[in-house]
């Protein structure tokens, strides 16, 4: 009896991790994930359906209000209709010279379905991403065709465990400047040995040239007083 309790204990147990497994690899994550601060990039939102009996019908995505995107523009996913709602800020923006009054606030994906076992990913363009933040966070809700209703909203936090229901997050890093003034230089290093190779390489053909006209030019004198001895020699026979 004893043992029967302990295996349907274990069973149990394991049971529960495969859950919460399954529950905290298969949720709605956004890729890549991460872009450059202040530059535009094209992120994808991949939606898995976790349920064995139900379809997804509809993923809805809340942009942070405080981190305001003036470009947000949605790539076409077959059989799925998307809504992009725009807010007006509190403070406008200036883009480029232009000043924006409104953002992105919501984008909803509809009218499609996920079946059992598929996942499906929903292209967006964005732009021009934060400066002043270290990651941009996308509450996002996904609702099933039997009107279940699960929300990616819970923002983890430093040192403690994955959330249950994480929300999408996007890391925004540092544009590697250093990186191409480095290339720059690297370049500019390459193209130099190159001018001094080439420089090199003219300074050696020139140099074998010379050296050649003055092999040839000896020989020419040398052919030259041989001649002239030959005909001395044959007017002293003749004489």
């Amino acid at each position: 009896m004893k043992a029967s309790r302990v295996s349907f204990a274990a069973a149990l147990a394991s049971g529960t991790v495969l859950v919460l497994s399954g529950t905290a690899f298969a949720h709605v994550g956004v890729q890549p994930g991460e872009a450059t601060k202040g530059g535009y990039a094209t992120i994808n939102f991949k939606v898995p359906n976790e349920r064995d009996n139900a379809s997804t019908t509809q993923l809805e995505v809340n942009f942070p209000v405080d981190q305001p995107l003036t470009s947000v523009m949605p790539q076409d996913v077959p059989g799925w209709t998307v809504a992009v709602e725009k807010s007006k800020l509190d403070k406008p923006l200036t883009v480029h010279g232009k000043q924006i009054n409104e953002a992105v606030t919501k984008v909803t994906w509809s009218g499609g379905k996920i079946e059992p076992g598929k996942f499906q990913q929903f292209p967006l363009s964005v732009g021009k991403l934060p400066e002043n933040v270290d990651q941009m966070v996308f509450k996002a809700i996904q609702t099933y065709d039997n009107n279940e209703v699960v929300r990616w909203i819970e923002e983890a936090k430093e040192g403690a465990a994955e959330p249950q229901n994480p929300a999408p997050v996007l890391k925004l890093t540092a544009a590697k400047g250093d990186d191409h003034h480095g290339d720059a230089k690297t370049d500019q290093a390459k193209n130099s040995d190159k001018d001094a190779q080439h420089g090199h390489d003219e300074a050696a053909e020139t140099s074998g040239s010379d050296t050649t006209a003055r092999v040839l030019g000896i020989a020419g004198i040398v052919i030259g007083l041989g001649g002239v001895a030959f005909g001395v020699a044959s007017r002293r026979r003749s004489a």
